[in-house]
């Protein structure tokens, strides 16, 4: 590895560094004051949160906004060595803007690739632990669709259905329980009421008290049973019977694309908040490529302005990037688009410019 790239390659990443802990500290801060009185209102300290929670949504917040980052870093830095006309003389020794452009992209692929691991198997895991604590400092309307009470309807498979007059979420139990299971021809085969329902965590099976459960046997008979209470698995705990939109979120890919498919066979209404979830692992360090690229072709000239014309420009086509791919989530949400083209159409859009602007800049 030549000097330059020992160079460019330390600039990278001592300014991605920066950066990453500039935004971490600033967010935190800004974060724990505006979230202090509903910390407080909780059963929980703000020590709780500080050991169980921010560390994790810290790295939650970070792979978010890691294309961002990278690209606001390699802008600055980049201007900064080309205001030093640092640049000019590096390709006025014969290096070729090909050359020259090599360690961004090694680095760039680095930073990706390893961000692909985390969003696929790290993030998961961070997840689980920040949304156990989140909806405690929600607001009132956004913690009661996640730990509140309604009713539940569900097809746990082809041919059982659930349903739950009024079931609440954080406390994991209800009252106005119904179990059906029906045979290949469409006719009820077994059915399963009760008048309360409750998990038991600790032998992970459902409590139904008051139960009433009829068998329908051939030739038009009956097996009727009936008791104060028993015990009942459906194959699967609370939150993978009644998902909310955080559940995605809490699965490594592997066990993500396996719920999928088993929501798409109940017919979940929220499929495409998990598949935009799913898609965005991938996409969203394939961006810290394209980005670069573009960032490099933006600011490795000297311009009038200096670095403060790039970084906005910069911060400009961040604020541009963030808001599609939020604004995507939401359309492919209400299924006006698919889960894939939103999750990759940032990038297909932003690729192309990135193309255009290096191919003009490696041929002045």
């Amino acid at each position: 590895m030549k000097i330059i790239d020992r160079y460019i390659i330390k600039k990278y990443l001592g300014t991605f560094t920066f950066m990453l802990l500039l935004l971490s500290i600033v967010v935190f801060v800004i974060d724990v004051q505006a979230k202090k009185p509903r910390i407080d209102a909780s059963d929980y300290e703000l020590s709780d949160f500080l050991i169980g929670f921010y560390p994790f949504w810290i790295i939650y917040l970070i792979m978010t906004f890691m294309s961002i980052l990278v690209f606001i870093s390699v802008i600055y830095f980049t201007s900064r060595i080309a205001n030093n006309t640092e640049i000019v003389a590096i390709i006025s020794s014969g290096v070729s803007f090909h050359r020259f452009a090599k360690p961004y992209l090694l680095t760039s692929l680095f930073i990706g690739v390893i961000s692909l691991g985390i969003n696929h198997f790290v993030l998961p895991w961070a997840n689980t632990k920040k949304n156990a604590m989140e909806p405690y400092i929600m607001n009132a309307m956004d913690r009661e669709k996640v730990m509140g009470s309604a009713p539940i309807a569900t097809q746990i498979s082809k041919d059982e259905y659930l349903f739950i007059d009024y079931y609440n979420k954080g406390e994991k139990r209800g009252s106005g329980f119904s179990y059906k299971k029906y045979d290949k021809d469409r006719k009820l085969t077994y059915q399963l009421l009760s008048s309360e329902i409750s998990w038991n965590a600790e032998k992970k099976v459902f409590v139904l008290n008051n139960y009433f459960e009829k068998t329908f046997l051939p030739k038009d008979r009956q097996k009727i049973n009936n008791g104060h209470q028993i015990e009942k698995s459906f194959g699967f705990p609370p939150e993978e019977l009644f998902p909310d939109q955080l559940i995605g979120q809490n699965k490594v890919t592997p066990e993500l694309m396996r719920f999928i498919q088993r929501e798409r066979e109940k017919g979940n209404s929220h499929l495409n908040t998990y598949l935009n979830d799913l898609h965005q692992r991938t996409s969203m360090p394939v961006s810290i490529v394209i980005l670069t690229v573009l960032a490099l072709s933006l600011s490795s000239q000297k311009r009038r302005g200096g670095i403060g014309m790039n970084l906005a420009i910069g911060i400009l086509l961040a604020f541009i990037f963030v808001f599609s791919f939020e604004a995507l989530k939401v359309v492919a949400e209400k299924n006006v688009i698919p889960p894939l083209l939103a999750m990759w159409l940032p990038n297909m859009v932003f690729a192309p410019l990135a193309a255009v602007l290096y191919w003009k800049r490696a041929n002045q």
